[in-house]
C-alpha cells in the first residue's frame, strides 16, 4: 500500500494523455498531439556544442549542490538586469524547475498550511502542496476577465492558516499576464499578512503582448518571493532538467539543505551548456518566440471556425484554454478526441476544478500538426 500522501495527490493530465498517445502511436495509430507543453524545436546548436565540450572535457562529476559559480551568476545577472529583481549570485540555487517548486513546498509548508492557487492552474502546484500536508485554496479567476487574478478575491481568502500563494505569470494552461498593477496588489497582500510568494515564472521571455513584471521586483518583495524559472520552455531544453530558484540568502540555505539530501545537485554538463544558453548568442530563442506567435495567430484562426468554442488570445506561453457549449465533461471530451478524432488535448479539470468546461490546446507543434489536428477537433465536435 502506498502512502496516505500519495493517494492524496492527483495524478498528471497531461503525463496521462501523454501516456495513452504514445501507447495509440505504438500500435500504428496516427496521433496529433497538442497535450504536452514542450516546443516541438531542438535545442539551439551552440548550447548543444557547449554540452559536447564539456563532456569531452571531463565535466562529468558532482558540482557544488547550489550549482556551479558561472551559471549563478549568469542567471543572477540577467534577471536583475531584465527583471529588476535585486538579487546575486548568492541567492540562486541551480535546480530543475519543477524540483525548485517541490522543494519550496517541502521547506515552507505544514501539515494544515494552506496554499492559495489560481483556478485554474498547473496542477502540480496542487501535487506538491499535498504531498507537504499542505491545503490548496483555489481562487477563481474568470475567462471573461482574462484569467486575470483578482487581488480582491485574494485577499478574501485569506486566513490565519494561509503560508503561501502562488502565481505564474505567463500563465499554464490560460496564457494569462498578470498586469503589473494586479500584481502590485498582491504584494501588498503578502507584505501585509507576512504570507510568502511561489513565483513560476518559467514562460518570462514567452510574451506576445505587453511585458513580463516579477513580483519580487517591488520594494520589499524580494524578501518575501521565491521565484522558480528555468530553461526548458525559452530554449527548447525540457529534457536537460535546467532551472533555479532565486529567493533570500536564508531560504536559498533551506532549499540547498533540501537539495543536497535529494539530488545532491543539477547535471553537471548541462550546468555549464546553460551558461551558454543564458550569455551566448539568443537568435535561436527569438527565432522560435517569433514563431510560437506566429501559431498562435493561425491557432486563433481556426479556432474562430468551430461553431461553439470561445476562446481568448493567450498574451504568452504557447497554450490555447478554449471553452466549449458543449453538455460533456471536458475528460470525456478529450478522450473523445482522442479516440475518435486521434488528436490529443488536455482536459481543462487537470488544472482545477474551474477548468471544467474547457480544454487546453499546445501549439508548440509544427503548422502542418496544427492545421490537420484543429480540423480534427473541429470534425470531431460537429460529429457529436
Amino acid at each position: 500500500m502506498v502512502s496516505k500522501r500519495l493517494q492524496e495527490i492527483p495524478p498528471s493530465g497531461t503525463i496521462a494523455i501523454s501516456n495513452m498517445v504514445s501507447q495509440m502511436k505504438a500500435e500504428g495509430v496516427d496521433v496529433i498531439s497538442f497535450s504536452l507543453g514542450e516546443p516541438d524545436f531542438s535545442t539551439p546548436g551552440n548550447i548543444v556544442d557547449a554540452c559536447c565540450e564539456s563532456l569531452r572535457g571531463g565535466f562529468t562529476h558532482y558540482t557544488p549542490s547550489l550549482g556551479i559559480p558561472e551559471l549563478r551568476k549568469a542567471v543572477a545577472d540577467t534577471t536583475r538586469a531584465r527583471n529588476n529583481v535585486p538579487c546575486d549570485a548568492s541567492n540562486v540555487l541551480i535546480t530543475p524547475c519543477k524540483q525548485a517548486i517541490f522543494l519550496t513546498a517541502l521547506a515552507y509548508i505544514d501539515p494544515g498550511d494552506e496554499v492559495i492557487l489560481a483556478d485554474p492552474s498547473w496542477v502540480s502546484y496542487e501535487a506538491c502542496v499535498r504531498l507537504a500536508g499542505g491545503v490548496p485554496v483555489y481562487v477563481p479567476t474568470r475567462f471573461e476577465d482574462g484569467f486575470v487574478l483578482d487581488p480582491a478575491l485574494i485577499e478574501a481568502a485569506v486566513t490565519p492558516r494561509t503560508r503561501m500563494i502562488v502565481i505564474n505569470t505567463p500563465s499554464n494552461p490560460t496564457g494569462a499576464v498578470q498586469p503589473k498593477e494586479v500584481l502590485r496588489q498582491i504584494a501588498d497582500i503578502a507584505m501585509k499578512h507576512n504570507i510568502k510568494v511561489l513565483s513560476d515564472e518559467i514562460y518570462e521571455s514567452i510574451i506576445y503582448e505587453g511585458s513580463h513584471t516579477s513580483i519580487a521586483s517591488f520594494p520589499g518583495m524580494f524578501e518575501n518571493t521565491i521565484i522558480v524559472s528555468g530553461l526548458s520552455k525559452t530554449y527548447a531544453m525540457t529534457g536537460w532538467r535546467m532551472g533555479w530558484a532565486i529567493a533570500p540568502a536564508d531560504d536559498i540555505k533551506a532549499l540547498n539543505k533540501l537539495q543536497s539530501h535529494s539530488i545532491s545537485c543539477a547535471v553537471s554538463f548541462a550546468q555549464q551548456a546553460s551558461v551558454e544558453a543564458i550569455l551566448g548568442p539568443q537568435d535561436a530563442r527569438d527565432a522560435m518566440i517569433k514563431e510560437f506567435s506566429r501559431r498562435r495567430g493561425i491557432v486563433m484562426d481556426l479556432l474562430s471556425e468551430i461553431p461553439g468554442i470561445e476562446c481568448n488570445a493567450p498574451k504568452g506561453a504557447f497554450y490555447v484554454f478554449p471553452k466549449y457549449n458543449r453538455d460533456i465533461k471536458s475528460a470525456k471530451l478529450a478522450e473523445i478526441l482522442l479516440q475518435q478524432g486521434h488528436v490529443a488535448v488536455t482536459p481543462g479539470t487537470a488544472f482545477g476544478p474551474g477548468g471544467e468546461g474547457f480544454i487546453r490546446i499546445s501549439y508548440a507543434a509544427s503548422e502542418e500538426n496544427i492545421r490537420e489536428g484543429m480540423a480534427r477537433i473541429k470534425k470531431t465536435l460537429a460529429d457529436l
